[in-house]
């Protein structure tokens, strides 16, 4: 049965992903949130009820090194059997070329790629050793196709998608390792109707995604695909070669 730990889990497609699982009735679900942490709580009640059999919550701020090892002990120690987990946390923020500092670099890489590496380093062998399991990492299309206001952010998805990769041969055979490219679907809260409707018109099939689609996306990687690993599957309605 799926024990699964989601960083980023308390809200938008993190707990998508999360209500899916519950309703596929897993064995555990373990949260992760920072800030979001009462959300998290909140969220937990809701999963025992579409089905989850255990819910957990765990805060850490992964732009801190001690906290990421942290959360792996802890997790660990919720789940000894833990066999899934999905990296979904990150930080999505504006920085014009020209204006970028190093703490809008470092926090992007930091949250974005590194705590991802350091957490999959730490679990990952833990993984091995028992019955093996599955990683997805959320990446974006936007790592593929960068935006020059976002340079940061899109570097840091580039890097997931080589992470991902790099996994897939480190954790070989008993851990798969795949990513998901979500392409426009949440779209940021002060975008005008004409804004929004510009990017519905640049996907291919005219229209924008939902949180549910990744996560149909990811119980794919997770519970269906028994011959996928280092695998980018992008969930953009057409963006990228549009």
């Amino acid at each position: 049965m799926l024990s699964v730990l989601i960083t980023g889990g308390a809200r938008r497609v993190g707990a998508a992903i999360a209500e899916l699982l519950a309703r596929r009735k897993a064995n555990h679900i373990i949260l992760h949130a920072n800030r979001s942490v009462g959300e998290a709580r909140r969220l937990s009640a809701k999963l025992r009820n579409l089905g989850a059999r255990k819910v957990s919550v765990l805060s850490a701020d992964l732009s801190r090194h001690p906290q990421v090892s942290r959360l792996g002990r802890d997790a660990f120690r919720l789940e000894p059997s833990l066999n899934a987990v999905v990296f979904n946390a990150s930080v999505y923020e504006e920085t014009p070329f020209g204006g970028v500092r190093e703490q809008d670099w470092d926090r992007h890489l930091d949250i974005n790629l590194k705590s991802v590496f350091f957490l999959a380093q730490q679990l990952g062998p833990a993984m091995k050793k028992k019955n093996g399991g599955r990683m997805v990492l959320i990446g974006d299309w936007a790592g593929l196709r960068p935006y020059a206001q976002y340079i940061p952010y899109c570097l840091s998805k580039t890097g997931i998608l080589y992470l991902t990769q790099a996994l897939a041969k480190a954790l070989a055979p008993e851990v798969a390792v795949n990513a998901v490219l979500p392409g426009p679907v949440l779209l940021p809260p002060d975008f005008t109707g004409r804004e929004i409707q510009l990017v519905r018109q640049a996907t291919l099939l005219k229209k924008l995604g939902t949180p549910e689609a990744v996560a149909k996306a990811v119980r794919f990687f997770l519970e269906e695909a028994d011959f996928s690993t280092g695998a980018w599957l992008t969930v953009d309605g057409g963006r990228l070669i549009a």
